[in-house]
């Protein structure tokens, strides 16, 4: 093949690159394809280090959603683990963070958040803690990240109890996206790694 024929194909190939990119660039066309399952309803937490926490703090980030309690020896390790995953590829995305809502709230006090924290050696300020009201976080959990099974009994909240093993995705502008991902299976876990990444290029 001829030098002045490699030319040619590369310049044609990148002309061709900038006609899709000028066509589809500012249309839905050209953003990331993903269902959107709900929205982040309005709401007040608190930290680890005892600061508010709110529904304005998810908008212009990428936020992985997930439910444990400190004291758990079930699936609360294996899924922590997974998640640590998650974090470790991207901390250092400064749109990046993560969520992790006691369903324990009477027992993970702020301090013990802490401790937790601290036992992960994570940055606090990308993977954050939250705790509150009982009843405001298992709402959150129900209407914002459908993150709980239906089956569950919703009659009492003091006799709820939520231990779920999902993580719930959310986008830059506060929608639920992707899929609800089963934190204990490593195919689901990959394919959030790769759904975070996708929407961090989405901006």
């Amino acid at each position: 093949m001829s030098k002045k024929l490699i030319v040619y194909i590369v310049f044609f190939t990148v002309l061709l690159g900038a006609f899709y990119y000028f066509l589809f660039k500012g249309t839905d066309n050209w953003k990331v394809k993903m269902p959107t399952l709900s929205y982040v309803k309005p709401f007040h937490f608190t930290n680890q280090d005892g600061q508010i926490v709110s529904d304005s703090n998810v908008y212009n980030k990428v936020t992985v959603v997930e439910y444990f309690f400190t004291t758990c020896k079930g699936i609360c390790p294996k899924l922590n683990t997974n998640m640590k995953e998650v974090y470790m590829l991207y901390k250092d995305e400064p749109d990046f963070q993560i969520f992790s809502h006691t369903c324990n709230p009477e027992t993970d006090s702020v301090p013990v958040l802490k401790r937790y924290a601290d036992s992960l050696k994570v940055d606090t300020k990308k993977w954050i803690f939250l705790t509150g009201r009982k009843d405001s976080l298992y709402q959150m959990a129900r209407g914002s990240y459908l993150l709980d099974d239906p089956k569950n009994n919703v009659e009492k909240i003091e006799d709820q109890f939520i231990h779920t093993q999902f993580f719930a995705l959310v986008d830059r502008n506060g929608k639920i996206r992707g899929k609800i991902y089963d934190g204990l299976k490593a195919l689901e876990v990959q394919q959030l790694k790769t759904d975070v990444g996708r929407l961090l290029k989405d901006k």
